[in-house]
């Protein structure tokens, strides 16, 4: 009994220990970002308290730079592409689990390989796509790689999922003639949702904090997402530490809010199947 406190209590100890870890750097961002630009340098561990305390960089965040448009744009291009990523993971999710075809097997080699292989190895043959197709600085053009790369690593999870749902419940539902497509909707998606969860979680975050093709396809100021947006305040000789700062707490608190949502469903979609 004694051995089985000892190994929970350092399993604990260790989880806070990540925990703080983890939540550390946000923390310190978040406390930084209230200060002057002198307690950022000379006490960048306590609390912005007294003199310390200070909006400047909130209010050069919201004076000098069009940050509601970044905002929306982030938002934009995360909310479409998450959606996308759902509803054809689970379609070809159900596809690949439920149906035996001619190529089954290599489709899920090739959407394996999805997920080992970085999709920033082809970003010259992707701008090139982008540039032919015409969809160069546009949202679109975004959403479009973001569903393509978020589509492998979806598949594969909520694959696992579906394998898991009974198979009497599919074949009680044809036996009473219900449609592929109303087994599909009606009992799959709502047994899957902590796998839906879990898949938004691990796609959105990403998609929000993503710089690399954002810089390369939607560089135009109408099409710049909150992480280019940050970049304007980073000079070569001069940074304006107090709006960095700010802009990336400002970038924070959706994330933070999306996955307080998400988070029971995410832990459920992370424990299920541990327990018979």
């Amino acid at each position: 009994m004694n051995k089985q406190r000892a190994s929970r209590l350092a399993v604990h100890v260790a989880l806070i220990l990540y925990t703080l870890l983890a939540l550390g750097p946000v923390l310190l961002i978040l406390i930084n970002s209230f200060k002057s630009r002198r307690a950022i340098f000379n006490s960048p561990l306590s609390l912005p308290i007294g003199k310390s305390f200070s909006l400047v960089g909130y209010n050069s965040v919201l004076a000098k730079s069009d940050f509601g448009l970044y905002f929306v744009n982030s938002l934009t291009v995360t909310v479409a592409s998450l959606a996308l990523v759902l509803f054809f993971g689970a379609m070809s999710a159900w596809a690949l689990t439920e149906y035996r075809f001619r190529g089954n097997a290599f489709v899920g080699l090739f959407m394996a390989i999805g997920i080992m292989v970085p999709i920033r190895l082809g970003s010259v043959s992707i701008l090139k796509m982008m540039v032919g197709l015409g969809l160069v600085n546009t949202l679109t053009a975004l959403v479009l790689v973001y569903t393509a790369m978020g589509l492998p690593l979806a598949i594969f999870i909520l694959a696992e999922f579906i394998q898991q749902v009974p198979r009497d419940l599919r074949d009680a539902a044809r036996c009473d003639g219900v449609s592929e497509y109303r087994i599909f909707y009606a009992i799959i998606l709502p047994l899957i949702r902590p796998a839906l969860a879990t898949v938004a979680v691990f796609t959105m975050v990403p998609i929000w904090n993503d710089l690399w093709f954002p810089l390369i396809l939607a560089p135009g100021r109408d099409t710049q997402t909150v992480t280019l947006g940050v970049q304007q305040f980073i000079g070569q000789y001069v940074t304006d530490w107090n709006a960095v700062l700010a802009s990336l707490s400002l970038a924070i608190a959706p994330i933070l809010v999306l996955y307080l949502l998400f988070s029971r469903s995410l832990v459920r979609g992370l424990t299920a199947g541990a327990v018979k």
